[in-house]
């Protein structure tokens, strides 16, 4: 049985920066779901299943690194040339009043995505994530040093292979254990391609908290909903970083969870999914 057989339908669109596999399941109005670096669409394995009752469920693979298709080699894969990738996404599958639900980096990438291209989108989910001057969170900075290290990255890859690593960064993000054939399903693509690691270069070349400061800058201008669904005692993101959110968006609530780290659709699928449910369902300000 895959990790990803509760995402729905695996299926492929083609870009102008690369090739895209996303699952799909359900109808209604879209949701769509952006990870974060080194993982892929099987972060959300556990939330979709409950939504997909009621919503079109669409989750991407982006080139972060979890991601089994290399993109054309002269692809933006900076920050805003990711989000740049996922409105071309949403334009290429003609999605409209789409909900976006981030985490981790790829909330940051979220943030980028309704400051710079807001048009399709009809509200803002974010759970623990990068954001303000948190991008990327002191303990996982080195990360941004590998591609100045001669070696590093093929390094990089040799190391996601080992059990032990992928456990460590399940320990480091979730709080209950990481199924390990989905810890596979995350490092295998950087392990095995040099043409993904050769992506993940780009992506961590890009990296700066300059845009993600320069995108709050720009929150105050986003009228629609925003839900914060903030794990509490989270490391990685604190929650002194969900209450600036909250008071930076105009129209933003903020929903607190229990027993999680950062990765709330391991930890918390079902409060998640009940969260963004009743938000889509009733909005802010009703």
């Amino acid at each position: 049985m895959s990790v990803f057989d509760g995402l729905g339908i695996q299926k492929e669109v083609k870009l102008a920066q690369g090739t895209i596999r996303y699952h799909e399941a359900g109808q209604g109005e879209p949701i769509l779901f952006i990870h974060g670096f080194l993982v892929n669409s099987a972060l959300w394995r556990k939330v979709v299943p409950d939504l997909a009752k009621n919503f079109r469920c669409i989750a991407p693979d982006l080139p972060l690194g979890g991601h089994s298709i290399p993109m054309e080699a002269n692809a933006d894969l900076t920050p805003p040339g990711v989000a740049k990738l996922i409105a071309d996404f949403m334009a290429a599958l003609d999605l409209k009043n789409v909900t976006i639900v981030g985490n981790d980096s790829g909330g940051a990438l979220s943030q980028l995505l309704i400051t710079r291209h807001p048009e399709r989108i009809k509200q803002l989910v974010l759970t623990n994530c990068d954001c303000f001057e948190n991008f990327v969170p002191p303990l996982v900075v080195a990360f941004q040093l590998l591609p100045y290290i001669p070696g590093s990255i093929f390094s990089m890859g040799w190391l996601l292979k080992f059990g032990f690593f992928q456990k460590l960064f399940g320990k480091i993000v979730a709080k209950y254990p990481v199924e390990e054939a989905v810890l596979k399903a995350y490092f295998t693509p950087a392990s095995q391609s040099k043409e993904v690691r050769r992506d993940i270069r780009k992506f961590l070349k890009g990296v700066s908290n300059h845009y993600t400061l320069e995108a709050a800058t720009h929150f105050k201008d986003f009228n629609q909903p925003v839900l914060i669904v903030w794990a509490k005692k989270d490391w990685l993101f604190p929650r002194k970083y969900a209450e600036r959110l909250v008071k930076a968006f105009p129209n933003a609530k903020l929903s607190y969870v229990d027993n999680s780290l950062a990765f709330v659709p391991e930890d918390q699928p079902q409060f998640l999914a009940e969260q963004i449910e009743t938000f889509i369902g009733v909005g802010v300000r009703s």
